[in-house]
């Protein structure tokens, strides 16, 4: 029917050009949805074209993950090795501390392989492997915060409960359920992001696969069901965070009612740069999730980025190692007992 129209308007005026608009239909709606699927890798942001800057930014990437590595390390080492550790604060610091090695493992290697062989490649699947165990470590290490804080709490201004309220068995099942609210939340965030239809290209705005960057590609109005579940996560977020800073709050409380200016320095020493660091992670990822498109820029979101990605869990350990004098000394004596062995092993005799 439609190329008779088109033969029958040509022979009433041979000088008529027509043209007629693409469909619009359904199939073609499925062919820019089945874009998302043609996509096998994303180019993540470079800091720097500048081949010198490139290495100066594997380098300064490189001391910042080995210095992690080493400081999360050792208080795992020490607090598994020391028995006197075995007690519910330090049980949940050796969890921190694998989360912030699980943490910076999952976003700076890859971004210091790509400067040092000067690319920007990553695997689709890698991509989406890189959204899950963000959440997930970066989850479940804000609910460990909390859980602190409570023991903290219960530990200054109660006392005489703490045993009742915070057992070897209730300190296992905090924790657990910790992890497995983060993996829960993982999990939801990565199957939402990755069922979106993707057509906007594969370039993504920042230094590794986050959520915010991927969603700028997706070219269905779908992506809003995973900006609310952000926005939701995030108000729970906030909401441990009230719960921090008003546990630490009662704790100095108590602590200013007791009249000795060493208990004084020792805990706002402790509490304050926990506090601190808790709050940069706070501030800096609600602003990256939430900011509006208008307050966008690269060097922002790499700011950004670094602040709640990279600075915590490199951090962390100095918090809690060289404010805490019993797990330093612990420190010293497995050192101190490594050293000796490893003398032994190297002698002639042995």
């Amino acid at each position: 029917m439609r190329n008779s129209l088109f033969i029958f308007l040509r022979e009433v005026s041979p000088n008529l050009s027509l043209s007629f608009p693409p469909c619009t239909g359904p199939h073609n709606h499925r062919r820019q949805m089945s874009n998302s699927s043609s996509i096998t890798q994303f180019l993540l942001l470079p800091f720097t074209d500048t081949r010198e800057l490139q290495l100066l930014h594997f380098w300064l990437f490189l001391g910042i993950y080995l210095a992690a590595l080493l400081g999360n390390g050792l208080i795992i080492t020490t607090i598994a090795w020391d028995q006197h550790l075995h007690t519910p604060m330090y049980f949940f610091l050796l969890n921190l501390s694998l989360l912030d090695l699980g943490a910076i493992s999952i976003t700076v290697p890859k971004s210091m392989a790509n400067s040092l062989w000067d690319t920007k490649v990553i695997s689709y699947a890698g991509c989406a492997a890189q959204v899950f165990f963000f959440c997930f470590l970066f989850g479940t290490e804000y609910s460990l915060p909390t859980i602190m804080s409570y023991d903290r709490y219960i530990a200054i201004c109660k006392p005489l409960h703490y045993g009742t309220l915070l057992g070897s068995r209730a300190c296992v099942h905090m924790a657990a359920a910790a992890w497995a609210t983060g993996f829960l939340n993982a999990l939801l965030h990565t199957a939402n992001t990755f069922s979106l239809p993707l057509c906007k290209g594969n370039a993504l705005g920042q230094f590794f696969c986050e959520i915010p960057q991927i969603l700028k590609l997706s070219c269905s109005h779908y992506y809003l069901r995973e900006v609310w579940l952000l926005v939701f996560s995030l108000l729970i977020g906030f909401g441990c965070f009230v719960f921090i800073v008003v546990s630490y709050v009662q704790i100095f409380r108590a602590v200013l009612r007791i009249p000795s200016e060493q208990g004084w320095h020792k805990t706002f020493s402790t509490c304050l740069p926990h506090l601190a660091v808790v709050s940069l992670y706070v501030s800096t990822a609600m602003f990256a999730y939430l900011k509006p498109p208008s307050f966008s820029s690269l060097c922002l979101d790499l700011t950004m980025a670094i602040l709640y990605s990279v600075v915590p869990p490199a951090v962390n350990p100095l918090i809690y190692s060289m404010r805490n004098q019993e797990l330093k000394d612990a420190l010293w004596k497995l050192m101190a007992g490594l050293i000796p062995e490893a003398a032994n092993c190297l002698s002639p005799s042995a």
